[in-house]
């Protein structure tokens, strides 16, 4: 079955790649990172200000896609450090009701920028 770009506009420009394909009734969200539509880092440093940008862009897109948090059946997350694990779902638990959706959850190295310390990208369904 042949994907379809979706253009987006409610997040940050996309530079080198694109924000979503669909495929059928499913939407593959690309790594969502704490970028604000602006372009600009947010909460450098800061797990939890990073991960809710993260996860906002994600609201953000799936919502413009015509869906919701719950839309979403699928989650990987990246994290660049182990220690951060608990912040990020005490966050993540302000945006999906239990049970949240599957997830995969890494610990890196490194993501594009050393500013960025999580990314999130998601898998959506939507009728």
């Amino acid at each position: 079955m042949p994907h379809e770009i979706v253009p987006v506009k409610n997040v940050h420009k996309a530079v080198g790649y694109s924000h979503v394909a669909k495929v059928g009734n499913q939407y593959l969200i690309a790594g969502q990172i704490a970028m604000n539509k602006d372009g600009k880092v947010v909460g450098k440093g800061d797990i939890e200000a990073q991960a809710r940008q993260a996860l906002d862009n994600l609201k953000a897109i799936v919502e413009e896609l015509g869906g919701g948090m719950q839309h979403i059946a699928k989650t990987t997350v990246l994290l660049t450090h182990a220690g951060y694990i608990p912040a990020f779902r005490a966050v993540r638990g302000e945006y999906f009701s239990d049970p949240p959706p599957a997830s995969t959850l890494m610990v890196v190295e490194s993501l594009a920028s050393p500013d960025f310390l999580v990314e999130v990208e998601a898998v959506a369904v939507i009728d």
